[in-house]
């Protein structure tokens, strides 16, 4: 999520004015120069392994497992929820456009990243998925609240911690990304149930109407970003589409039966696995640098048809999470097929 698409021009990196925000850009340097007086090549590694678990490389392969094996209700508001936070935070780094530390001590980057730094998106979205988790957690076990809110709150804490160690994130940055969080989660437990039943009020054709105006809106605001509007319309009309046309239930039975751990296992091999599958092959044939078509001069990586190419990789790989695989598993016999549902 902090890789972005946005290259920081060194001119911008190197000017820090003596206002307020260059006094804390001052302050924050000398708080990661303490932080990394305890640097170690282990204790490295282990922050960088720990820092790569607050990225997409985590959630959006949790969000599928809840979704395929738990609760597809629950993994869509999930995914919509990450989505929506990860393009609103590449937004606002392009608003921004605050540098990050190394940029400025290049000396202090442990790792580097391509995108201007604030708000921190690895705060921000370890916030927005692990408040939820633990609130969904809670209701599931509530004699585990304790453990579930302490682990919860630490990962959170220590992904922070990880960012700063690594020299790639100012703590005004972590700040501005647990606010902006923070603000998605009020909206969210606030206005995301109203807005829930208003949308399943209006029926299928509403849903995906208003999907596709999100959509719109998403790239019409920030065109440079393709991937997480894509994704948004991918994973939200394969939903619509599955629950009419034929509906999966996570947790439902199987010819009278529930699903053991071995159906639930071959799901999410199917699923990640078939998800892989269609990614690779897509970037295969598909405008870009990686494409097999790449050496002629209209589909190599300075296409004009490379955003377009983008979009429908990962609007693709949405549609394939809820409606593909899903099919899928009740064809081969992973779930059961219930046929065509309701139009609600």
């Amino acid at each position: 999520m902090d890789g972005g698409i946005i290259e920081l021009r060194p001119a911008e990196a190197a000017f820090i004015p003596q206002t307020f925000l260059g006094i804390m850009y001052e302050w924050g340097i000398e708080l990661i120069r303490v932080i990394q007086s305890i640097q170690n090549p282990v204790l490295t590694s282990l922050m960088k392994f720990i820092t790569t678990l607050g990225s997409e490389v985590l959630y959006f392969p949790l969000i599928l497992f809840i979704f395929w094996w738990i609760d597809e209700k629950r993994g869509l508001r999930f995914g919509i929820l990450i989505v929506l936070s990860a393009w609103i935070n590449v937004f606002m780094k392009d608003i921004l456009k605050h540098p990050r530390p190394f940029h400025i001590d290049p000396s202090l980057g442990l790792v580097t990243m391509s995108s201007y730094g604030a708000p921190s998106g690895h705060a921000q979205l370890a916030l927005c998925f692990w408040i939820p988790m633990a609130a969904w957690l809670e209701k599931i076990r509530p004699a585990r609240r304790t453990i579930i809110w302490t682990t919860a709150i630490c990962f959170i804490l220590l992904i922070g911690f990880t960012r700063l160690y690594l020299g790639v994130h100012f703590p005004t940055d972590l700040l501005a990304g647990f606010l902006l969080g923070g603000i998605i989660l009020l909206i969210y437990f606030t206005a995301g149930p109203l807005i829930e039943k208003y949308l399943s009020a209006g029926g299928i054709r509403f849903q995906n109407i208003a999907i596709a105006l999100m959509a719109l809106t998403m790239n019409g605001l920030f065109p440079q970003e393709r991937a997480f509007p894509a994704l948004f319309l991918g994973f939200c009309l394969g939903y619509t589409l599955m629950k009419q046309r034929f509906p999966f239930v996570a947790g439902g039975e199987i010819n009278g039966k529930k699903p053991g751990a071995h159906i639930m296992l071959l799901r999410c091999l199917v699923g990640f696995a078939g998800a892989a599958t269609l990614f690779l092959a897509l970037g295969l044939i598909l405008p870009g640098e990686g494409s097999l078509f790449g050496d002629m001069p209209i589909w190599g990586a300075a296409s004009p048809f490379y955003d377009i190419g983008r979009f429908i990789q990962y609007g693709l790989l949405g549609f394939w999470a809820t409606a593909g695989a899903p099919r899928l598993f009740q064809r081969i016999g992973l779930a059961q097929d219930a046929g065509a549902g309701d139009n609600s």
